[in-house]
């Protein structure tokens, strides 16, 4: 299918502001936070995990969007979580403390975690088995690149403006999109209608794994990256905003290419150098004592990141359409119960030695390789059935 086709259509335009008006206010918060809660707040390593806990609790949650589904439809239920983690987001800088910035990120997350589970749902029902990579790999370059203009933003007028008016400015825009879209209408009646109850099939046990263990692993990530690379390495607000604009210059040029080869090489060998590569990232990242290295892992781990669209689109191809959007609000809960806990226990093990954090980590990405070997076989029997 011609990419022309994919994007000049309602569903793909609608989804593409909303993503981009998601990295504004997300890119902001995140870029900001790190510095905010150790700078301002205060906050040591056990309380910033906590935090980490709480902000994936919504996430843990996601199941409770099948039921709203009942009342609103799903592109509304989209624009509305927009807006709301924009207004969380624009409350933040104004409480700065432990209890403010975990009330806070509450707000902001539940935004966040419904709109990731309405796009990825959204997508798999309106896009096809090979234009969803594209679809999703486009949206995150994209995404990427407003990431790379967020980060020289903030690089540029840090020093002008106070954490309140960064925080209110970033959020206000996911606000205002969201408001925007709630009145738009891309929505097709040529689709399955979903189911409006809870979906947990034996046949989709791989998928439901491999999100359990990508939840674990990534929030790690998270919870722990950037603030190691703060407090072991003392990077400024300024060094994190650039090699966020670092990162993302790379991840715009290279999510399309991961998106194609999740069509060329399928999801298994994609997923496979993912897991491998994140195993020694994160040895290297419990290991090193160079902030260049720290931020180079720091790339090189959002790099791989981006393969995790190959579990989505696996899901896709064995789920029967009807299951999609409760299927990936069951996904996403799953993918978060790990994410609840891992980081508390991740910060309390930071008070000990910070290598155990990512040493878990390497743990884990070593299950998920296991795990991936099976994609084939499930394939194959989803082609006899």
């Amino acid at each position: 299918m011609p990419t022309k086709n994919i994007t000049s259509r309602k569903m793909y335009i609608f989804l593409l502001i909303l993503t981009i008006a998601t990295a504004i206010g997300f890119q902001g918060w995140r870029t900001l936070l790190n510095n905010f809660a150790v700078d301002v707040a205060g906050l040591n390593g056990g309380e910033f995990g906590a935090v980490g806990s709480i902000r994936e609790i919504p996430g843990f949650l996601s199941l409770l969007v099948i039921y709203v589904l009942i009342f609103i439809k799903e592109h509304r239920l989209a624009a509305i979580s927009v807006a709301l983690m924009g207004f969380g987001i624009s409350l933040t800088g104004f409480m700065p403390s432990f209890a403010g910035i975990a009330f806070t990120t509450l707000i902001m997350s539940f935004g966040f975690h419904y709109y990731e589970t309405l796009n990825q749902s959204l997508t798999l029902q309106y896009f096809g088995y090979s234009e969803a990579p594209l679809v999703m790999g486009r949206l995150r370059s994209l995404g990427a690149a407003t990431n790379i203009v967020v980060g020289i933003v903030i690089l540029s007028i840090s020093g002008l403006f106070s954490y309140q008016q960064l925080f209110m400015g970033a959020g206000l825009v996911a606000v205002m999109a969201g408001f925007y879209c709630f009145f738009q209408d891309p929505s097709s009646t040529d689709i399955p209608v979903q189911h409006k109850k809870m979906i947990i099939r034996s046949k989709y046990w791989l998928f439901y794994a491999l999100s359990f263990m990508a939840g674990a692993r990534r929030q790690i990530f998270v919870a722990f990256a950037v603030f190691l690379l703060v407090k072991k390495f003392d990077y400024s607000l300024q060094a994190v905003a650039g090699l966020f604009v670092l990162n993302n210059v790379i991840n715009y040029f290279i999510n399309p290419i991961i998106a194609k080869s999740v069509n060329k090489f399928g999801e298994r060998k994609v997923l496979s150098l993912e897991y491998a590569s994140l195993l020694v990232i994160f040895v290297a990242y419990a290991y090193t004592d160079s902030p260049i290295v720290g931020g180079l892992l720091y790339i090189l781990d959002n790099i791989f990141f981006n393969f995790t669209i190959a579990i989505k689109t696996f899901f896709q191809k064995i789920a029967d359409p009807k299951d999609i959007a409760p299927s990936m609000a069951v996904s996403f809960t799953i993918n978060h119960i790990a994410a609840v806990f891992v980081p508390v226990l991740g910060g309390l093990a930071w008070m000990q030695d910070y290598r155990i954090v990512f040493l878990g980590a390497a743990a884990l990405s070593a299950v998920s390789l296991i795990l991936s070997q099976f994609i084939d076989h499930e394939l194959k029997l989803k082609s006899r059935a």
